[in-house]
């Protein structure tokens, strides 16, 4: 039997058109594809009409299938003899356990690659107008986890990241916002730091809200946003009203 592998491969932040060509071709590739809830389905289309297509997508409190389960599925079909797909959200290496699946692939003997993906810090802040970084504002941004808020074993340090990060960019953070918050306030972040907050980012549903951390928290309770939705605190904010502010100009001068 020819040997099987597996690519698993970062499906960009939502819009389809961001996806990398090396990602499209393992996807027209694949015989068996594994894929997340943050994948926009219209990426299925590049699949081959027989393909096997198992979704295996997670939302809070609600895992459609274990991640155990999901790596037992990757190394059966890669035994089989098949072309596998492991298909992310985002990067598979940045908050996507793609770490854990390519050690999973390793220490069972299969061969397999990683296709990187657009983060979706990179692609949401870009399409929003916010420049992580950005001259005289912010030199450096880190990237956390909200999930990691109620890890009382292994916590964010928020006192750490708010000396040494200009900006910070919160995954999956939206239900923990109140603490995130209440953490930036004790350690030293002024309530007057502009915070952006974005939803469904790349994508034709999404919407951003911006404030600071005075009065964001209300902001959020009032237009009902929920997750899929990146968190950005910082100074680089700014730059995404300045940005409407030409655009708006510009636009009385046409008319």
């Amino acid at each position: 039997m020819k040997p099987g592998s597996v690519a698993i491969v970062g499906a960009g932040p939502g819009d389809p058109e961001l996806i990398t060509l090396k990602a499209v071709y393992r996807i027209q590739e694949a015989e068996v594809i594994l894929y997340d809830r943050l994948v926009n389905e219209e990426l299925l289309n590049y699949a081959k009409p027989d393909a096997v297509l198992i979704y295996c997508g997670k939302s809070p409190g609600n895992h459609s299938m274990p991640q155990r389960k999901i790596e037992q599925y990757m190394v059966r079909y890669a035994r089989e003899g098949k072309k596998v797909v492991r298909l992310k959200g985002g990067d598979p290496f940045v908050f996507g356990r793609g770490g854990e699946e390519a050690l999973a692939m390793a220490e069972a003997g299969i061969a397999y690659e990683v296709v990187p993906g657009i983060t979706s810090a990179i692609g949401a802040a870009a399409s929003a107008g916010i420049p992580l970084t950005h001259r005289g504002l912010a030199a450096s941004f880190t990237i956390v986890t909200g999930s990691r808020c109620s890890d009382h074993e292994s916590p964010v340090q928020w006192d750490q990241l708010v000396r040494s990060s200009d900006t910070i960019v919160v995954y999956m953070g939206i239900s923990q916002f109140s603490e995130i918050r209440e953490q930036l306030l004790l350690h030293g972040k002024s309530g007057l730091t502009p915070v952006a907050v974005i939803e469904n980012g790349t994508t034709t549903r999404q919407r951003t809200l911006t404030g600071t951390l005075n009065n964001i928290e209300k902001l959020l309770s009032a237009t009902k946003i929920g997750n899929p939705a990146l968190i950005i605190i910082g100074e680089v904010v700014k730059v995404r009203e300045q940005l409407l502010k030409i655009e708006v100009e510009a636009r009385s001068q046409i008319g």
